[in-house]
């Protein structure tokens, strides 16, 4: 959560106003005439709003060489695409979830995630061609013209709705944007589009098969990490990998080049030292306690809760769905102004509020009332919302509690005794946890990849896990020489 000041106070600010105008336009890929409700100025324009709002979601990964080198790529393959004159952006998010996904104007995301589990750069081109093969083919604005794009939902719209389940699992995503699915022909075309970039670059397209059969044995949600995975539900995923493995022999036949690269050393080389898995000074938990290294504060919360840490902030939530906890900044420089703020912005109306002190902090708790509709029923209804504002240095934190007024009393107490524990961290071994890290060594002595990994200390619990990482069996030999992928700090 919060991985900077500014970034999370300017995703609590941010808004997004789409501005369409249907007309007819030839698709870039089929040469077809469709229905788009913009024109491709008003593409770039929207991608170009929602870059800011990603990043501020997700945080960029801080590796300038990385970046680079994707960006160089992007930049290659866009080149030979369908929109050679459309100008793509290709960057490394900060999110552990295993995802890419693609914005309309021509920005790609992958997450650092994503790069963590591919295991050449044969397998990253033929990620990056599906996700520039959805832009390329405008798939998200044909979308738009049966949809309303997802808008940036923030807590105001979530203490705006008694559905706390839906509204607690988008914002549990980490990102408000909801970005709509892609369809069955959509995510053929977007396959194909990828074998074909990746073998026009001159790269072997057959390892995006490969990949896949990685992501069908992680089972990756639908929703993971808040968009679509990029191994969508629909198709099977077992019949795009054999289209995948078609369509490329197809090109590789009609294009006839004397070799193919895959390029796996360079590739686990350049990600050797990453971040793997969750990124502790963002935020962890222990035991049902939120630490937050960077900021140094730490709080608790209910047991049996689910919590969700997003850069934008953190979410608790019983399992039942009818409560739910949100813990975010306020761009506010006072306690009585963040109230204030607070209070207009979503249209609270103030039942009561006092000064307290928590854990020697100054803090201001307030108790108000929300009238609300249910969008699908047209029922009307009555949230309750406990808020507390805490000064901490010069920055305010705010818990909100939210409930129906029914469920409201059933609640409170579960809230405000997690809300009251928000303290100042100061155990230094909470404070000085490191992050997990990729870590790429060659094999010394052929063997199993069982043997590989013991021979490196790894521990039995990881096995499973870190013969996924490297898309090579427990019991299949590895020759001497080899770079594999192990973790450790």
């Amino acid at each position: 959560m919060m991985k900077t000041k500014s970034a999370l106070i300017y995703a609590a600010l941010i808004s997004t106003a789409v501005i369409t105008v249907i007309s007819c336009a030839v698709n870039p890929v089929t040469g077809r005439k469709q229905i788009m409700l913009m024109s491709e100025a008003q593409e770039i324009q929207l991608g170009l709003s929602y870059d800011p709002q990603v990043l501020a979601s997700f945080g960029e990964y801080n590796n300038p060489a990385l970046q680079s080198w994707v960006q160089a790529k992007g930049t290659e393959m866009g080149k030979i695409s369908h929109r050679p004159n459309l100008q793509y952006h290709v960057k490394v998010v900060d999110s552990p979830v295993v995802n890419a996904f693609a914005v309309p104007g021509g920005y790609i995301y992958l997450t650092r995630g994503i790069m963590a589990n591919l295991n050449n750069e044969a397998e990253f081109i033929g990620v990056l061609g599906h996700e520039m093969g959805h832009i390329a083919a405008r798939h998200s604005v044909s979308q738009q013209t049966k949809q309303q794009l997802g808008t940036l939902i923030l807590i105001g719209g979530m203490v705006a709705s008694p559905k706390f389940a839906n509204y607690a699992e988008q914002a549990m995503q980490g990102l408000g944007l909801l970005f709509l699915s892609f369809s069955r022909e959509d995510e053929r075309e977007a396959d194909a589009l990828g074998s074909e970039y990746a073998t026009k670059m001159g790269y072997d397209g057959t390892k995006m098969a490969d990949f896949y059969k990685v992501l069908i044995r992680m089972n990756l949600s639908e929703a993971e990490g808040g968009v679509p995975t990029f191994l969508s539900t629909h198709p099977d995923p077992g019949d795009r990998y054999n289209a995948v493995l078609r369509n490329t022999k197809a090109w590789q036949d009609k294009l006839q080049l004397p070799s193919y690269k895959v390029n796996a050393d360079s590739y686990l080389q350049m990600i050797d030292g990453m971040v793997y898995g969750e990124d502790p000074k963002q935020g962890y938990t222990i035991d049902n306690i939120f630490y937050h290294p960077e900021l140094r504060f730490r709080f608790s919360f209910p047991a049996g809760w689910q919590l969700t840490n997003a850069p934008t902030q953190v979410t608790i939530q019983p399992s039942d769905g009818k409560a739910l906890m949100l813990f975010t900044l306020s761009n506010q420089k006072t306690l009585q102004s963040a109230v204030d703020t607070t209070m207009a912005m979503y249209g609270l109306q103030l039942q009561r509020s006092e000064k307290k002190s928590v854990n020697g902090l100054q803090a201001i708790v307030t108790l108000a009332k929300q009238p609300v509709q249910d969008q699908s029923t047209g029922a009307t209804g009555t949230n309750v919302v406990l808020t507390y504002f805490v000064q901490y240095g010069s920055l305010i934190y705010v818990f909100h509690g939210v409930s129906t007024e029914a469920d409201f009393e059933s609640y409170a107490p579960t809230m405000e005794a997690s809300m009251k524990t928000f303290a100042q961290l100061t155990d230094q071994s909470k404070i000085n946890v490191k992050p997990k890290r990729i870590h790429v060594r060659k094999v010394q002595r052929t063997g199993t990849m069982a043997s590989v990994l013991s021979s490196f200390n790894m521990p039995q619990n990881m096995m499973e896990e870190l013969s996924l990482l490297n898309n090579i069996e427990l019991n299949e030999t590895v020759q001497a020489g080899r770079y594999i992928k192990i973790i450790g700090e």
